[in-house]
Formats: C-alpha cells, sequence, structure tokens
C-alpha cells in the first residue's frame, strides 16, 4: 500500500527542494550544506535500508552447508560408537548421557549463531547507518544554537565573542523552520530502516533518534515563537505610528 510505508525517493525529493530553498534564502550558507549532505545520506539510504532487509542468500547458501556437513560428521561419529546392552555399569551410561546431553546443548548454540548470523549481520549495518545520521542531526542542532530571536530585538553591547546575528526575524524564522523540516527528515530517514525489519535494537534505535530530533524541534519551536511574537509587536508599533 503506497499510503502505510514511507517513500524514499519523496523523501529525497523533499530533501532536493529544501536544499534549492535554503540556498536561494541564505546563499552560501552553511546550512544548506548541512542539507545538501543530508540529502546525500538519504540518497545511500535507500539502497542500505533495503539491504538491511533483504534475504543475503550466500550467507544463507554458507550457513546450511555448514549444517549440513556438521550434521554429517555427528552422523558418522554415532555411528562408529559401539552399543553392547548389558556390557556397561550405570556410571558408564550415565557418563554416555552427560556426553549426548552436552554435543546436542553445544550443536544447539552453534546452530542458533549461524542461524542468527544474518539478523546480527543486518543489524550492525543498519546501526552503523543509523550513528550516521545521529551526528548530522547533533551538527542540525549545533547550527540552530546560537540562532537566539532575543539577540535580534533586544539592545545591548556585543562583546567580541558574541555571535553574530545579522538576521531579521523574519529570516530568523525561516532559518529555525529550515533547521526543524531538517531534523523531522531525519527521523524519517531513520524510519526507513524500522519498517523493514523486526529487530528491537533497530527498531529502539530509530525511536530514539525520532525523540531526538522531536526534542531539538520544540527548543526550534519555542524560539520561532518568541520571534514571531517580537515580529507581531515591532508590526503593531509600526502601524501605530503611521495611524497617529
Amino acid at each position: 500500500m503506497p499510503y502505510r510505508t514511507l517513500d524514499p525517493d519523496k523523501i529525497i525529493g523533499t530533501l532536493e527542494k529544501l536544499e534549492r530553498r535554503i540556498q536561494e534564502r541564505f546563499p552560501g550558507c552553511g546550512l544548506s550544506k548541512v542539507c545538501a549532505e543530508l540529502l546525500d545520506i538519504a540518497r545511500t539510504s535507500k539502497a542500505k535500508s533495503l539491504a538491511a532487509s533483504e534475504p543475503n542468500f550466500y550467507l544463507r547458501t554458507g550457513i546450511a552447508a555448514f549444517l549440513v556437513l556438521g550434521v554429517g560428521m555427528l552422523i558418522y561419529v554415532a555411528s562408529l560408537v559401539n552399543l553392547q546392552v548389558g556390557s556397561e555399569n550405570l556410571f558408564g551410561i550415565l557418563e554416555g548421557v552427560d556426553a549426548g546431553v552436552n554435543t546436542l546443548v553445544i550443536s544447539g548454540a552453534g546452530i542458533y549463531f549461524l542461524v542468527s548470523l544474518e539478523d546480527r549481520w543486518h543489524r550492525t549495518k543498519a546501526l552503523e547507518d543509523l550513528h550516521e545520521l545521529r551526528s548530522i542531526i547533533h551538527v542540525i542542532d549545533m547550527h540552530q544554537l546560537t540562532k537566539d530571536p532575543s539577540g535580534v530585538s533586544v539592545v545591548g553591547t556585543q562583546t567580541p565573542s558574541s555571535p553574530d546575528r545579522p538576521m531579521t526575524n523574519f529570516e530568523l524564522v525561516r532559518y529555525l523552520d529550515y533547521c526543524s523540516e531538517m531534523l523531522s527528515l531525519c527521523a524519517k530517514i531513520g524510519a526507513l530502516y524500522a519498517q523493514g525489519t523486526r529487530d528491537h535494537v533497530v527498531i529502539a534505535t530509530t525511536s530514539d533518534l525520532g525523540q531526538i530530533t522531536s526534542d531539538i524541534s520544540v527548543k526550534i519551536w519555542q524560539k520561532i515563537t518568541i520571534a514571531q511574537k517580537s515580529f507581531s509587536n515591532s508590526t503593531s508599533k509600526l502601524a501605530g505610528a503611521i495611524t497617529q
């Protein structure tokens, strides 16, 4: 169903348009370069997320061959054992049972390790990609960190270490909104890995990324609200001055 799963092509298209919007509004700014990096991650994530959920037939064939070989060896070893009913005492029988149980336990553990090898391989690849995505989320957070709406309207003395705030309230709102959109798209790229797997670790990591982007977006929208109120107050004062 097209409306029940995320379409990676739609995410890529949205990021391409967002990159153009940022570049047109703020030519040459660092945020547009970050968006270009995120776009590159989205393009590679399309193939990586599919690879993280598709079966690895080469690995499965190797595991199956190894299991068949192992079972064959066990059968061969068992055929070499001579059973002589009535010739063994109770102690010898118990030793044989213990050895058989240990063999079954070790064999079962080995079979489980091999059968789950593909899932763990997929998990490792997905977590590597999600870690890269987590890093760029924090880069976006750094870009909005010094965009303080109170610094636009409040008159004060700049210190040598004060961040530059050349933006107007309108530009600041647009910049912060772009950051929020990028964070939302980061969460959607991460969700591509979750929708193709049932691995609880990958799903939990994706949910964690979504929570991080949501928390940062809350801070951004608090700044946007302050900037919009400041802009509305300035507009009201200007309109009042004109009518007088």
